[in-house]
């Protein structure tokens, strides 16, 4: 527990210092500190109450507190209710409004602090707004995305909030709050020791109703994104050195994943040659809806003891899942009649995979016949633990994991143990032959990485641009290194794909890559033209995102390639075989 929170301390104090704080500074630094200041007895406003010592403590105070409330039950709780994800974001924003509108006109904020009134007096002096304006900037705060928030995030929008995460989630809180009271104190020593605002307290507090309100204003309208567009990240090494740290990884299990329910999936060995033994089958949980089953009827994994399962874990615009489901297919067809079932957990990677249109598309172009869940909220997903697309879970008949597998390969090594796992539950089965399917795995380093084109994931962008929404115009390098991708002309960025620009003329991405297939996954509508070699070819995208043959060849080569993609249509990946 120790440990855990040590790592949301340190996650919460990277994101404290990292850019993403800089559009509440103001605030923090007038009406979180200044605000407090004690004047002289000739100099302060008379009309004006007595600055509270505590005013700082209390504004971080109220933005923990609220953070962490949003953080972990926010999406919960309006998800019950059935309203937006942004409506807290917006009620936050209209509460800046009012404190600073508060600050300008005392006998407003008078007002709003009577609901805090339970405060006692003796703690916190007779300035009373610093918990309902940290409260309110804790709704509107968007911290940096790192693995710490991520683990948060994931636990909180799944419902799997334990006492772990609840440490996990105050600790990071108080760490990205600790740089803000820092800054408060600051503002608050500045402002005592200057006889100009010793004298001047009723301008510090239009001031910072000024500026609070501004605040809400560029919020409002994603004006914070120029500011972060024109400072670069100084903290995404220390975010990268976190997230890669093996005992963080651990530590961030124990903090929103490892349950009494999936403890012992520990004891499985990725791709083990052997069976063993892993503790019951977590269940399955928050399916939004079944496919394949009669009347859309859930499958409960405790109403099939005395049958073999495979839980497949997959998504159905994922490259190394459309090498792997025909085994999984196959595997199905020839053992089904055995005692073997096969159950696909579609778990979207894209927000577009959690459209069950889609998801029944893939289905059938994959010529799935057995059940498939949709968990768009990554339910069983987390309480599985699971991390890849795709996964494999065997199961016998008694109900207890034997063996897993993450990601491509070892097809035969499951196959294998699928068979033993059928004899043991029935030794007078009579099983097929093997179904002796080819293994297209790609060998580990042999072919460029799938590469995504949304901000959030990205890892091997070559321009010289920072890659943010704010971006729109890119150059491609003169130099372009091998397995990366640059973009040329007018764009717009999203979190998970990209497109050009209304009004664009011409809107290109460069590759350099090495495999033997490229594939490259797009949606909306419009013709897409791919120049390789010197030769052009022609692309019809229509309809929802799917993957899309650019180049095949029968053997890897390392070798580049330009896609014109038009206006209307939307680039999330590429992928390579």
């Amino acid at each position: 527990m120790l440990a855990l929170a040590l790592i949301g301390l340190a996650g919460g104090l990277i994101t404290g210092i990292s850019p993403c704080i800089l559009p509440v500074l103001p605030v923090i630094l007038l009406s979180g500190g200044a605000q407090s200041a004690r004047g002289d007895a000739t100099g302060t406003d008379p009309g004006s109450r007595s600055p509270s010592w505590w005013r700082p403590y209390l504004v971080i105070a109220g933005l923990v507190v609220s953070f962490s409330l949003v953080t972990l039950a926010g999406s919960l709780l309006l998800g019950l209710l059935g309203l937006p994800q942004d409506v807290l974001r917006w009620a936050g924003l209209v509460v800046l409004v009012l404190i600073g509108v508060g600050l300008i006109v005392p006998r407003f904020e008078e007002l709003l602090e009577r609901p805090f009134a339970w405060i006692p007096r003796k703690s916190v002096g007779t300035d009373r707004g610093g918990f309902g304006l940290g409260f309110a900037l804790g709704a509107v705060y968007v911290p940096c995305a790192g693995p710490v928030l991520a683990a948060i995030t994931v636990a909180g929008s799944t419902g799997r909030i334990g006492v772990e995460t609840v440490v996990l989630t105050i600790s990071f809180a108080i760490g990205a709050a600790a740089p803000l009271l820092f800054f408060a104190l600051a503002g608050r020593g500045m402002a005592e020791r200057l006889a100009s605002f010793r004298r001047h307290q009723r301008g510090i507090r239009i001031a910072g109703g000024v500026v609070m309100i501004a605040l809400a204003v560029g919020l409002a309208f994603n004006l914070p994104q120029v500011l972060q567009r024109l400072v670069p990240d100084y903290t995404a090494d220390l975010q990268r050195q976190l997230a890669q740290s093996e005992e963080v990884t651990e530590a961030l299990d124990l903090g929103g994943l490892v349950t009494d329910e999936n403890r012992e999936l520990s004891k499985c060995t990725n791709g083990a040659a052997e069976l063993e033994s892993c503790g019951r089958a977590p269940s399955i949980r928050g399916i939004r809806q079944w496919f394949n089953t009669a009347d859309g009827a859930p499958v409960d994994l405790d109403e099939l003891r005395g049958r073999v399962v495979l839980v497949d874990f997959w998504a159905y615009s994922c490259i190394n899942c459309q090498r792997s489901i025909p085994h999984v297919v196959a595997w199905d067809e020839a053992y089904r009649d055995a005692g073997l079932t096969v159950i696909g957990i579609h778990s979207p990677e894209y927000a577009f995979e959690k459209e069950p249109r889609n998801v029944a598309a893939g289905i059938e172009s994959f010529g799935i016949d057995y059940p498939v869940a949709l968990d768009d909220s990554l339910s069983t997903w987390t309480n599985y633990r699971n991390r890849y697309w795709p996964a494999h879970y065997l199961i016998d008949a008694n109900g207890t994991v034997r063996h897993v597998a993450f990601g491509e390969g070892h097809y035969d090594r499951t196959e294998r143990l699928i068979r033993e796992l059928l004899v043991d539950a029935d030794p007078d089965v009579a099983l097929p032959g093997p179904t002796d399917l080819a293994d297209e795995t790609p060998t580990a380093g042999s072919t460029t990485p799938e590469t995504y084109l949304g901000t959030t994931k990205q890892v091997n962008f070559a321009g010289v641009e920072p890659y943010r929404r704010a971006t729109t115009s890119f150059e491609p390098p003169t130099d372009q290194p091998g397995d990366s991708f640059a973009l040329d002309g007018d764009w717009q960025l999203g979190t998970q794909s990209i497109t050009p620009a209304a009004g664009s003329a011409e809107a290109s991405v460069h590759l350099r890559y090495h495999a033997r297939e490229v594939r490259m996954v797009l949606g909306g509508d419009g013709t897409v033209v791919v120049s390789d070699g010197g030769r052009d070819r022609r692309i019809e995208v229509a309809g929802v995102p799917r993957s899309y043959l650019l180049r095949e060849s029968d053997a890897p080569s390392t070798s580049s390639l330009t896609v014109e993609v038009p206006a209307g249509v939307d680039a999330y990946s590429f992928t390579f075989g």
